[in-house]
């Protein structure tokens, strides 16, 4: 199963009746860059979050600190019309989601997809 199909099945149980999926991604709340100054760093700080864009909100949900596609807990819900982009770069960083999270390149489409939905 792809890692956007995890995240989404995984997601099932945070959302309300009759709501949609439009996007997920994965992001983290480290830089993967400390990991030049001691990957240490990065296994003590990092963790991980999916964000579910639906077609009424948007969800930040806790993941945990080893894999990228539990989906615990509701950490953050904020309205649809919030503009999440533009990515860019290998590891984007992203302020508009409440805090400060990085998304990798591999799901920038995933983020586009969900500011194009609104716009």
């Amino acid at each position: 199963m792809a890692i956007r199909d995890k995240m989404r099945a995984n997601a099932a149980h945070v959302l309300q009746p009759g709501e949609n999926v439009q996007a997920v991604f994965g992001a983290q709340t480290t830089s993967q860059y400390f990991a030049l100054l001691s990957y240490w760093i990065i296994l003590f700080t990092n963790a991980y979050r999916v964000v579910v864009v639906t077609d009424r909100r948007i969800l930040v949900c806790r993941s945990g600190r080893l894999r990228t596609t539990p989906v615990n807990e509701v950490l953050r819900e904020l309205p649809r019309h919030i503009r999440i982009g533009p990515p860019s770069g290998l590891w984007w960083r992203c302020d508009s989601l409440g805090e400060r999270l990085y998304v990798h390149k591999r799901f920038h489409k995933d983020v586009n997809a969900a500011d194009g939905v609104t716009a």
